[in-house]
């Protein structure tokens, strides 16, 4: 964790810093990164233990991604030298502004790790493009909560698709995987949840944020590609290996090279999810 391109992370769960017993049971929930939480879940007067309790439990054999304090906070110089330990898979930046912001996460923590940026604002979405080409850049979050208390939203559906779609088309121009969505905040709600993920599945996204294990396998489960997902991508593949130098189709559509990348990454994610769960 991180996974290879091939596999992406699509599931990103969420542990409070200063919970260090709950460390372990985050890895073991089947999530495909765990994000320590140093800053939303945390209290002011209990950050630098939590700090501690990262630095200490972290090592390569349990790699986890830390969420540091934003960048103007008294706490983020020390948060981010957590960067340099072996173990921490990558760093996610909140309240990202700027591609400044993100390069001065990268000299802070002395180390060549990826960045997670989280967009959270109206002025994280304007410079989006340009914060996800900063250096070291992996992925962006789309903090979905705070950016409809910054915008002045009153919903969190459909109201929130045009910007989502603006996200996927940033991390696509980028060069970027497909950017993670926000959190449910209603942990009861398994519809719900349900409803969200397979939305943003629909508008490019790629992966889902958690807020508690039980999220984790609906996730895993929505962005599994479909029974019928399945059955296309499996005769697109055996159409490539009938073919033999002619024009493929497959349903009347050409099938070229990015059809056939897709073809192959769906029938490769579905085996993984398969041994996985």
């Amino acid at each position: 964790m991180p996974k290879s391109s091939l596999f992406p992370n699509q599931s990103f769960l969420f542990v409070p810093g200063n919970r260090p017993e709950r460390f372990e049971k985050a890895l073991a929930s089947g999530a495909d990164a765990v994000i320590i939480d140093l800053e939303d879940a945390v209290p002011p007067d209990a950050k630098d233990d939590a700090r501690n309790a990262v630095a200490s439990w972290v090592s390569p054999d349990r790699p986890v991604l830390v969420r540091v304090n934003a960048s103007d906070t008294p706490w983020f110089a020390q948060d981010a030298r957590l960067g340099h330990l072996r173990g921490i898979a990558g760093m996610v930046l909140p309240k990202t502004g700027s591609a400044d912001d993100v390069i001065t996460l990268i000299a802070g923590s002395r180390a060549r790790i990826p960045v997670y940026p989280m967009i959270e604002t109206g002025k994280a979405l304007w410079n989006a493009l340009e914060i996800a080409k900063a250096p070291f850049v992996k992925q962006l979050l789309f903090g979905t909560l705070d950016f409809i208390a910054d915008i002045g939203m009153s919903g969190h559906g459909e109201e929130l698709a045009a910007f989502r779609s603006q996200l996927a088309l940033v991390s696509r121009v980028a060069g970027l995987e497909p950017p993670i969505d926000g959190v449910s905040p209603d942990i009861g709600d398994a519809g719900q949840l349900i409803k969200e993920t397979l939305a943003g599945k629909r508008l490019g996204f790629g992966g889902k944020m958690c807020i508690h294990p039980k999220q984790v396998s609906i996730v895993n489960q929505c962005y599994r590609p479909s029974d019928a997902e399945l059955e296309w991508a499996h005769t697109v593949l055996e159409a490539v290996g009938n073919a033999s130098g002619t024009v493929i189709t497959v349903d009347g559509k050409m099938v070229d090279r990015p059809v056939v990348l897709r073809a192959e990454r769906m029938v490769a994610l579905a085996r993984t999810r398969r041994h996985a769960g």
